[in-house]
């Protein structure tokens, strides 16, 4: 997976999605690599990926395409147009091996709005992981950029304390 790094030079991009979420939670199995990037950035990315002679699989539903990596590995592109997406690229959280993963407040986001079961309890775990100080920045962005979901949070804020003991 650090290989991303050697293949995509041009643009930034944030690694989202399963993956991800291995910062914040026990892991969970995934099949894929998710990343984000600016919707006005494709370009740089797809020509990085085409450079590396990187396998366009095809596309999917809005704003994503799919490619195989060299070990078979299934990469996924998201492109964001939100208007917190730049700030997400730009305030990462890095893995051990260096990669950039999205900061724990805008994948909360991300998977909230995506609202699938999958995601919610994603979150619902990850956020009963989560120290208060981390809490505090998931409810300023939460609040800033998806307001109607405020009361949910603190449900799944609740549900996952629940689920870990705490």
């Amino acid at each position: 997976m650090s290989n991303l790094k050697l293949i995509i030079k041009q643009a930034p991009f944030v690694i989202v999605g399963g993956v991800a979420t291995r910062l914040y939670m026990p892991e969970r199995m995934t099949l894929d690599i998710d990343i984000l990037i600016k919707v006005q950035d494709r370009n740089l990315i797809y020509q990085d990926l085409d450079n590396s002679q990187i396998q366009k699989i095809g596309d999917l539903s809005i704003c994503r395409s799919q490619w195989r990596l060299s070990d078979n590995t299934s990469l996924d592109v998201l492109e964001g147009e939100d208007n917190w997406v730049e700030a997400a690229i730009a305030n990462p959280n890095y893995a051990p091996d260096g990669l950039r993963i999205i900061a724990l407040p805008y994948l909360i986001l991300m998977k909230l709005s995506a609202s699938r079961t999958q995601d919610l309890a994603d979150v619902s775990r990850m956020l009963g992981l989560a120290k208060e100080k981390e809490l505090e920045k998931v409810r300023e962005v939460i609040k800033i950029y998806l307001s109607t979901a405020q009361e949910d949070l603190e449900s799944l804020i609740a549900l996952g304390k629940l689920e870990i003991g705490n």
